[in-house]
């Protein structure tokens, strides 16, 4: 099993917050907190200094591989800090077609 994780502190969210499934909208100085694992992203969020994690709407994600889900991290921040309830932003996958069958 692959897994990886990024966290981002003083992250301040902009005008509206996020919203979150057991918190409703939160605000301030948040960290952003991504877990991968088996082609899966999670996100949380906390008030930065705090024990307390609340999952992002939206969240878990289909997040295909890891390099896929540290970009999705970082859209995942840029989301917080534009406010505005934000939620899970859809991740910027590049899936390769499937090759062509062989010739016979």
């Amino acid at each position: 099993m692959s897994w990886a994780s990024w966290t981002t502190s003083g992250v301040f969210a902009g005008s509206g917050g996020v919203r979150t499934k057991e918190a409703g909208i939160v605000g301030g100085d948040l960290t952003v907190h991504t877990t991968w694992a088996d082609g899966e992203a999670e996100v949380a969020v906390q008030f930065s200094g705090a024990s307390d994690w609340f999952t992002l709407v939206g969240s878990p994600i289909r997040c295909p591989t890891e390099e896929a889900s540290r970009a999705f991290h970082q859209s995942v921040v840029e989301a917080v800090r534009a406010g505005d309830g934000a939620t899970v932003p859809a991740p910027h996958i590049t899936e390769q077609p499937a090759p062509p069958p062989a010739a016979p």
